[in-house]
Protein backbone atom coordinates (compact mmCIF):
# COMPACT_ATOMS: atom_id res chain seq x y z
CA UNK A 1 0.00 0.00 0.00
CA UNK A 2 2.47 2.14 0.83
CA UNK A 3 4.24 1.79 -3.24
CA UNK A 4 0.60 3.23 -4.02
CA UNK A 5 0.21 5.82 -1.60
CA UNK A 6 3.43 6.99 -2.26
CA UNK A 7 2.72 7.17 -6.85
CA UNK A 8 -0.35 8.91 -5.68
CA UNK A 9 1.68 11.73 -4.26
CA UNK A 10 4.19 11.76 -6.89
CA UNK A 11 1.28 11.72 -9.69
CA UNK A 12 -0.54 14.48 -8.17
CA UNK A 13 2.72 16.60 -7.12
CA UNK A 14 3.17 16.74 -11.05
CA UNK A 15 -0.19 17.67 -11.89
CA UNK A 16 -0.42 20.55 -9.72
CA UNK A 17 2.93 21.59 -10.12
CA UNK A 18 2.97 21.19 -13.72
CA UNK A 19 -0.21 22.28 -14.44
CA UNK A 20 -0.20 25.22 -12.01
CA UNK A 21 3.25 26.30 -12.38
CA UNK A 22 2.53 26.74 -16.22
CA UNK A 23 -0.24 28.87 -15.34
CA UNK A 24 1.84 30.95 -12.07
CA UNK A 25 5.43 31.29 -14.20
CA UNK A 26 4.63 31.74 -17.77
CA UNK A 27 2.20 34.37 -16.34
CA UNK A 28 5.28 36.77 -15.10
CA UNK A 29 6.31 36.02 -18.76
CA UNK A 30 3.52 37.42 -21.23
CA UNK A 31 6.04 37.56 -24.04
CA UNK A 32 6.20 33.31 -23.57
CA UNK A 33 2.75 33.50 -25.17
CA UNK A 34 1.72 30.41 -23.11
CA UNK A 35 -1.35 31.13 -22.83
CA UNK A 36 -4.97 29.07 -22.25
CA UNK A 37 -3.60 26.75 -24.79
CA UNK A 38 -0.44 26.17 -23.29
CA UNK A 39 -2.18 25.87 -19.33
CA UNK A 40 -4.66 23.61 -21.06
CA UNK A 41 -1.91 21.34 -22.39
CA UNK A 42 0.79 21.65 -19.44
CA UNK A 43 -2.06 19.73 -17.15
CA UNK A 44 -3.10 17.17 -19.56
CA UNK A 45 0.44 16.46 -20.12
CA UNK A 46 1.17 15.70 -16.44
CA UNK A 47 -1.47 13.31 -16.27
CA UNK A 48 -0.25 11.52 -19.37
CA UNK A 49 3.40 11.76 -18.61
CA UNK A 50 2.51 10.39 -14.79
CA UNK A 51 -0.11 7.82 -15.98
CA UNK A 52 2.74 6.07 -17.84
CA UNK A 53 5.45 7.00 -15.16
CA UNK A 54 3.02 5.28 -12.09
CA UNK A 55 -0.24 4.24 -13.27
CA UNK A 56 0.48 0.72 -12.82
CA UNK A 57 1.66 1.21 -9.73
CA UNK A 58 -1.72 2.60 -8.04
CA UNK A 59 -4.01 3.06 -11.30
CA UNK A 60 -2.86 6.66 -11.71
CA UNK A 61 -5.70 8.47 -9.97
CA UNK A 62 -4.10 11.94 -8.96
CA UNK A 63 -7.59 13.21 -7.92
CA UNK A 64 -10.05 12.58 -4.93
CA UNK A 65 -12.80 12.88 -7.31
CA UNK A 66 -11.59 10.06 -9.65
CA UNK A 67 -10.66 7.90 -6.61
CA UNK A 68 -14.44 8.43 -6.05
CA UNK A 69 -16.04 7.92 -9.39
CA UNK A 70 -13.96 4.70 -9.45
CA UNK A 71 -15.37 3.59 -6.13
CA UNK A 72 -18.70 3.72 -7.36
CA UNK A 73 -18.13 2.68 -10.08
CA UNK A 74 -16.96 -0.46 -8.26
CA UNK A 75 -13.31 -0.18 -9.89
CA UNK A 76 -11.75 0.85 -6.73
CA UNK A 77 -12.03 -0.67 -3.55
CA UNK A 78 -13.84 1.50 -0.73
CA UNK A 79 -11.56 0.38 2.07
CA UNK A 80 -8.57 2.29 0.10
CA UNK A 81 -10.23 5.81 -0.28
CA UNK A 82 -9.27 7.56 2.01
CA UNK A 83 -5.84 7.03 1.54
CA UNK A 84 -5.46 8.02 -1.66
CA UNK A 85 -7.50 11.48 -1.09
CA UNK A 86 -4.64 12.19 1.60
CA UNK A 87 -1.74 11.21 -0.41
CA UNK A 88 -3.64 13.29 -3.18
CA UNK A 89 -4.36 16.63 -1.03
CA UNK A 90 -0.81 16.12 0.67
CA UNK A 91 0.99 15.86 -2.54
CA UNK A 92 -1.03 18.72 -3.76
CA UNK A 93 -0.08 20.95 -1.10
CA UNK A 94 3.88 20.49 -1.32
CA UNK A 95 3.46 20.96 -5.15
CA UNK A 96 1.69 24.45 -3.92
CA UNK A 97 4.47 25.05 -1.63
CA UNK A 98 7.21 24.15 -3.87
CA UNK A 99 5.73 26.35 -6.61
CA UNK A 100 5.21 29.35 -3.95
CA UNK A 101 9.23 29.16 -3.19
CA UNK A 102 10.02 29.08 -6.46
CA UNK A 103 7.66 32.00 -7.63
CA UNK A 104 8.46 34.22 -4.89
CA UNK A 105 11.82 34.16 -5.92
CA UNK A 106 11.06 36.85 -8.30
CA UNK A 107 12.13 40.37 -7.53
CA UNK A 108 8.94 41.86 -8.05
CA UNK A 109 6.67 38.89 -7.30
CA UNK A 110 3.40 38.41 -6.04
CA UNK A 111 1.17 36.32 -5.34
CA UNK A 112 -2.69 36.80 -6.85
CA UNK A 113 -4.47 34.59 -7.73
CA UNK A 114 -1.94 32.04 -7.81
CA UNK A 115 -4.08 29.95 -10.68
CA UNK A 116 -6.44 29.35 -7.71
CA UNK A 117 -10.26 28.51 -8.63
CA UNK A 118 -13.15 30.79 -8.38
CA UNK A 119 -16.19 31.86 -8.96
CA UNK A 120 -18.24 35.45 -9.31
CA UNK A 121 -15.66 37.89 -9.18
CA UNK A 122 -12.94 35.12 -8.74
CA UNK A 123 -14.05 33.36 -12.01
CA UNK A 124 -11.59 34.44 -14.53
CA UNK A 125 -14.64 35.54 -16.94
CA UNK A 126 -16.79 36.58 -13.99
CA UNK A 127 -19.25 33.49 -14.11
CA UNK A 128 -21.83 33.03 -11.38
CA UNK A 129 -21.62 30.33 -8.73
CA UNK A 130 -24.37 28.60 -10.64
CA UNK A 131 -22.12 28.40 -13.81
CA UNK A 132 -18.85 27.67 -11.89
CA UNK A 133 -21.05 24.21 -10.47
CA UNK A 134 -23.02 23.11 -13.74
CA UNK A 135 -19.50 23.11 -15.43
CA UNK A 136 -17.31 21.26 -12.63
CA UNK A 137 -20.28 18.62 -12.25
CA UNK A 138 -20.36 18.40 -15.94
CA UNK A 139 -17.33 18.07 -16.66
CA UNK A 140 -15.67 15.71 -13.73
CA UNK A 141 -18.46 13.71 -15.28
CA UNK A 142 -17.30 13.38 -18.65
CA UNK A 143 -13.51 13.23 -17.55
CA UNK A 144 -14.49 10.33 -15.17
CA UNK A 145 -16.98 8.66 -18.28
CA UNK A 146 -13.91 8.69 -20.38
CA UNK A 147 -11.34 7.22 -17.55
CA UNK A 148 -13.54 4.27 -17.20
CA UNK A 149 -14.34 3.87 -21.53
CA UNK A 150 -10.49 4.45 -21.87
CA UNK A 151 -9.56 1.68 -19.25
CA UNK A 152 -12.04 -0.92 -19.85
CA UNK A 153 -11.14 -4.06 -21.09
CA UNK A 154 -12.86 -3.82 -24.83
CA UNK A 155 -9.75 -1.34 -25.47
CA UNK A 156 -6.84 -1.81 -26.95
CA UNK A 157 -4.09 -1.67 -23.46
CA UNK A 158 -1.42 0.75 -23.50
CA UNK A 159 -3.48 3.93 -25.05
CA UNK A 160 -5.54 5.18 -22.10
CA UNK A 161 -3.28 7.30 -20.33
CA UNK A 162 -3.26 9.43 -23.88
CA UNK A 163 -7.13 9.68 -23.79
CA UNK A 164 -7.13 10.81 -20.50
CA UNK A 165 -4.46 13.42 -21.03
CA UNK A 166 -6.52 14.66 -24.49
CA UNK A 167 -9.64 14.51 -21.89
CA UNK A 168 -8.31 16.59 -19.52
CA UNK A 169 -6.66 19.33 -22.38
CA UNK A 170 -10.02 19.76 -23.94
CA UNK A 171 -11.48 19.94 -20.53
CA UNK A 172 -9.26 22.74 -19.51
CA UNK A 173 -9.57 24.86 -23.00
CA UNK A 174 -13.52 24.58 -22.13
CA UNK A 175 -13.67 26.07 -18.37
CA UNK A 176 -10.64 28.15 -17.59
CA UNK A 177 -12.73 31.13 -18.24
CA UNK A 178 -15.40 29.88 -16.06
CA UNK A 179 -13.63 28.67 -13.17
CA UNK A 180 -9.85 28.12 -14.01
CA UNK A 181 -10.42 24.63 -14.12
CA UNK A 182 -10.53 22.21 -11.30
CA UNK A 183 -12.29 19.20 -11.79
CA UNK A 184 -9.70 17.98 -8.84
CA UNK A 185 -10.18 18.87 -5.20
CA UNK A 186 -6.98 18.10 -4.03
CA UNK A 187 -5.55 20.46 -7.02
CA UNK A 188 -7.54 22.81 -5.69
CA UNK A 189 -7.07 22.59 -2.02
CA UNK A 190 -3.45 23.12 -2.55
CA UNK A 191 -3.33 26.32 -4.00
CA UNK A 192 -6.08 27.76 -2.13
CA UNK A 193 -4.13 27.31 1.35
CA UNK A 194 -1.49 29.84 -0.41
CA UNK A 195 -4.12 32.30 -1.49
CA UNK A 196 -6.48 32.27 1.60
CA UNK A 197 -8.94 34.36 1.87
CA UNK A 198 -11.72 34.13 -0.85
CA UNK A 199 -9.89 31.26 -2.42
CA UNK A 200 -10.73 28.76 1.00
CA UNK A 201 -13.90 30.82 1.09
CA UNK A 202 -15.38 29.47 -2.38
CA UNK A 203 -13.43 25.98 -1.92
CA UNK A 204 -16.29 24.26 -1.03
CA UNK A 205 -17.38 24.08 -4.29
CA UNK A 206 -14.50 22.73 -6.05
CA UNK A 207 -14.83 19.59 -3.46
CA UNK A 208 -18.60 19.44 -3.72
CA UNK A 209 -18.79 19.60 -7.90
CA UNK A 210 -16.17 17.50 -9.14
CA UNK A 211 -17.18 14.65 -6.50
CA UNK A 212 -20.58 14.82 -7.10
CA UNK A 213 -19.63 14.90 -11.20
CA UNK A 214 -17.19 11.99 -10.46
CA UNK A 215 -20.29 9.81 -8.40
CA UNK A 216 -22.74 10.42 -11.25
CA UNK A 217 -20.47 9.05 -13.91
CA UNK A 218 -19.79 6.36 -11.97
CA UNK A 219 -23.35 5.42 -11.84
CA UNK A 220 -23.95 6.14 -15.54
CA UNK A 221 -20.72 3.87 -15.95
CA UNK A 222 -22.55 0.75 -14.40
CA UNK A 223 -25.79 1.42 -16.14
CA UNK A 224 -24.56 1.99 -19.83
CA UNK A 225 -20.96 0.76 -19.77
CA UNK A 226 -20.62 -2.50 -17.82
CA UNK A 227 -22.51 -5.22 -20.65
CA UNK A 228 -19.01 -6.26 -22.42
CA UNK A 229 -21.40 -8.22 -25.07
CA UNK A 230 -23.64 -5.55 -25.88
CA UNK A 231 -20.45 -3.60 -27.88
CA UNK A 232 -19.32 -7.05 -29.45
CA UNK A 233 -20.46 -8.37 -32.53
CA UNK A 234 -22.20 -11.60 -32.58
CA UNK A 235 -19.65 -13.33 -34.46
CA UNK A 236 -16.79 -12.64 -31.48
CA UNK A 237 -19.45 -13.72 -28.99
CA UNK A 238 -18.22 -17.24 -28.15
CA UNK A 239 -14.74 -16.26 -28.25
CA UNK A 240 -15.42 -13.50 -25.59
CA UNK A 241 -17.21 -15.51 -23.51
Amino acid sequence: MFRKLSAEFLGTFWLVFGGCGSAVLAAAFPAVGIGLLGVSFAFGLTVLTMAYAVGGISGGHFNPAVSVGLTVAGKFPASNLIGYIIAQVLGAIVAAAVLYIIASGKADFQLGGFAANGYGEHSPGGYSLTAALVMEVMMTFFFLFIILGATHGRVPSGFAPIAIGLALTLIHLVSIPVTNTSVNPARSTGQALFVGDWALAQLWLFWLAPIVGAAIAGIVWKIVGEDDLAFVPDSLRAESV
